[in-house]
């Protein structure tokens, strides 16, 4: 009687046992299977232990056994069921594990590898993607067999959208704030223009933003405040000629303006002009014109950033009615000696505005400003080379170019955010990313190939630490836009070497290797959990 219950076990296991349909069986399926499987275990066991306890002596166990053969069968087949079951499950395990790793050792020798140069984002995505399955350079797969994972379901897909919809910054306001500023700057700028004309001081010039807020995205450690380049050109009669400083070096270089007085003889006797300052009396200047440049902002024959400081600040005081801003917005001057800062409010509305001034480098895109140096003690006469406008007109390009025009902000936005405590500044993030903007095929950045382009961003930085070497973005890059114009010598210098302190100090490099992981891990845990 006590084998009745085991068959019915048994023939209700084989009857509610499920086929195999497809490759495999879910997770719900195994947890069933696995459940009956113990269930029939402590049966057999039971129904041993009655077996004992009714045939007492060696005999009667052997009889009571043999009597029992049709059980001994059915337990035979009870067991050959658990073990097929059992091989079954370890052998998929086996395969899907095979698989993660196949992945994660593709993942990681891309991470590891420095992004592969592509063709322009005008080529079609399919060229992109031959070249770099034929043109598989030196250690330089990073972004090999990425597009197949991108148009394959790749898991990080998923990841990235929700992530990139995730990300919030004031966008809104930084573009409200741009806007405030663009506005007051032009309305300044045409009573600079007007109010400088019968004089001999700089000529201000239509102000340029910099700066993260112009370039639409916001770091960390972000103080809030607009900044405005001012250029200055020459007054009539005068030229301005850039004089390298021998020290410092080269993407942080300082020059001196030198201001020269020009000849204006042929002008003057043309038109009714200035009289020229280098052969007219200074008598006769001093009682029939106002004085040069020279005599005012200059020191030693070279203009001096504090002296135009205070000029230009008290320039904007005096302007500040006289644009329609005055009405609505309250402004109050706060001390600089190298820039003009003020605060603008309006109800709970205020904005920071920093305007800094400086002289273009020939025609192209690069200025020395009064912004100052990192040096402890930066001369009066000292202008520092800047490339900040260089830059926002590059972020501007690349959000014509992109299919998502903001996915690259996106991508700085998430990394300054997660930074804290690794050591990396905004900076150095900002270059990282400009660089794989110019190695990854610009088609390739949509909202699905989010987590794959941070991905990549990381790979990078990886490369660079493990070279000590990540070159400046501007200086002697051929791969800048055609719109980006730099002088010509410029374009030809060695880049200089931005990781060069880690080069040289051991211990500095370790540490940015071990912040590294530190990010890696935080970007890992980050993705994972949308």
């Amino acid at each position: 009687m006590a084998l009745l219950p085991m068959i019915f076990v048994l023939v209700q296991s084989l009857i509610q046992y499920p086929q195999p349909a497809g490759d495999g069986l879910d997770e719900a399926t195994h947890r069933r299977m696995e459940e009956r499987q113990e269930l029939l275990v402590h049966e057999m066991a039971r129904l041993l232990q009655e077996l004992e306890e009714q045939d007492k002596g060696g005999g009667a166990v052997l009889s009571g056994a043999l009597q029992q053969w049709p059980f001994w069968v059915l337990a035979g087949v009870l067991l050959l069921v658990a073990l097929w079951f059992t091989c079954r499950r370890r052998s998929g395990e086996a395969s899907n594990n095979d698989v993660h790793e196949g992945e994660d050792s593709v993942d990681g020798r891309e991470e590891c590898m420095e992004v592969k140069v592509q063709e322009s984002s005008d080529a079609s995505e399919q060229r992109s993607r031959e070249k770099e399955d034929h043109e598989g350079g030196k250690g330089e797969s990073g972004s090999d067999g990425m597009e197949d994972r991108e148009k394959t379901g790749y898991a990080g897909n998923e990841q990235g959208i929700l992530l990139v919809d995730r990300i919030e910054w004031p966008v809104e306001d930084l573009e409200r704030g741009c806007s405030v500023i663009a506005e007051l700057m032009e309305s300044l700028t045409r009573v600079f223009v007007d109010s400088v004309s019968n004089s001999f001081y700089p000529v201000p010039q239509e102000a340029i933003g910099v700066g993260s807020a112009f370039e639409g995205w916001s770091p960390r450690d972000w103080d809030g405040v607009y900044r405005v380049l001012v250029p200055l050109n020459p007054p009539p009669g005068h030229a301005f000629h850039l004089e390298p400083n021998s020290a410092g070096q080269v993407a942080d270089r300082t020059f001196n303006v030198r201001v020269e007085l020009v000849c204006t003889c042929e002008k003057e006797q043309v038109e009714e002009k200035p009289l020229c300052f280098l052969h007219h009396s200074r008598e006769e200047l001093r009682q029939k014109q106002k004085r040069s440049l020279l005599e005012t902002l200059c020191t030693s024959s070279y203009l001096d950033v504090e002296k135009t400081s205070r000029w230009f600040c008290h320039l904007v005081r005096s302007s500040w009615l006289q644009v329609p801003q005055w009405h609505s917005w309250y402004v109050v001057f706060q001390p600089c000696s190298r820039s003009c800062r003020l605060e603008l409010s309006k109800g709970r509305e205020s904005l920071a505005v920093e305007m800094l001034f400086g002289v273009r480098r020939g025609d192209s895109d690069i200025f020395v400003v009064s912004q100052p140096t990192k040096a402890a003690i930066t001369a009066s006469t000292a202008w520092a080379e800047t490339y900040a406008v260089a830059e926002a007109k590059f972020f501007r390009h690349i959000a014509r170019q992109l299919p998502c025009e903001s996915l690259h902000l996106k991508c700085l936005q998430l990394f300054t955010c997660i930074l804290r405590g690794t050591g990396f500044s905004s900076s150095t993030w900002k270059t990282v990313v400009m660089h794989v903007l110019t190695t990854v095929p610009l088609s390739r950045w949509h909202r699905r190939a989010f987590a794959r382009r941070l991905w990549d961003i990381m790979a990078y930085l990886d490369r660079c630490l493990q070279l000590t070497h990540l070159r400046h973005f501007v200086l002697g890059n051929e791969r800048l836009p055609a719109e980006i114009s730099l002088p010509p010598a410029m374009r030809g210098v060695v880049p200089p070497n931005l990781f060069e302190h880690l080069a040289r100090d051991p211990a500095a490099h370790r540490e940015a290797r071990q912040a590294y992981g530190r990010l890696r891990f935080r970007l890992g845990v980050l993705l994972s959990s949308h």
